[in-house]
């Protein structure tokens, strides 16, 4: 019975961090570039149950789920045509703008293709919504005149495998090894005075927002009816 209890309490908490995970999806749905997580679940640990029948049975039990990790879904989203002078749009699927920050210098990678220019010192330099340096096909910081003509072509960076990538927030990811090394892409599309809108689906994720909430009622009811056989075992002890 304890079994019970334990089991239906950890996916009543799990089903809570999935529910966690489509908020943040809801949230981003109007936020340009931004790719959906979804949550990734695995079964914890089977154990044998005793067998008291003498029969060549094996019983197992499991001791619910937990939640392994969040997927990021990479598919390109649509391209909607805006004002902005220094707006661009990625067609492709595998493709990334390259990003350095100027204070660390560490190597970001994102979809969201809205940037301005940024003055520091005698220079103006491209820049995205954070203040990070946009870098050209030869991974340079792209310099601005003040007529708004660049230094270079804004690089697009592909991977071999996305799968893993991290996300550090403000809508920019860092690979992992599995991904490999950053290669340009030669031939990328890319729109300007355009940006990719998120690649939430508000109706995909509705419809996960009820399966999360009928799991977690049906785990709490089990914690309940879990509880109310064990107050009734202790009672009959007496």
């Amino acid at each position: 019975m304890y079994t019970s209890f334990y089991t239906a309490a950890r996916g009543a908490m799990e089903q809570q961090r999935k529910m966690d995970v489509i908020a943040n999806n809801f949230a981003n749905v109007n936020n340009y570039g931004y790719k959906p997580k979804v949550s990734v679940f695995l079964d914890l640990m089977y154990y044998n149950m005793n067998n008291y029948t003498g029969a060549d049975l094996t019983n197992k039990i499991g001791s619910g789920i937990v939640q392994e990790k969040t997927n990021i879904q990479f598919d390109a989203g649509a391209p909607m045509t805006t004002e902005g002078e220094f707006d661009y749009a990625i067609v492709d699927d595998n493709g990334f703008f390259m990003l350095q920050s100027p204070v660390t210098g560490e190597i970001t990678y994102t979809r969201n293709g809205h940037f301005s220019k940024s003055q520091r010192g005698n220079e103006f330099y491209l820049v995205n919504d954070t203040g990070n340096l946009v870098l050209d096909r030869n991974r340079n910081p792209i310099t601005v005149t003040r007529e708004g003509v660049m230094s270079g072509e804004i690089g697009i960076f592909g991977f071999n495998v996305l799968d893993g990538m991290q996300s550090v927030g403000n809508n920019e990811f860092v690979p992992i090894q599995k991904n490999g090394q950053p290669y340009l892409i030669p031939n990328a599309k890319v729109i300007d005075h355009a940006l990719e809108m998120s690649g939430v689906s508000t109706a995909d994720e509705i419809t996960r927002m009820i399966e999360t909430q009928r799991a977690y009622s049906y785990a709490l009811k089990m914690v309940q009816t879990s509880d109310e056989i064990i107050s009734t075992i202790n009672m009959l002890r007496q």
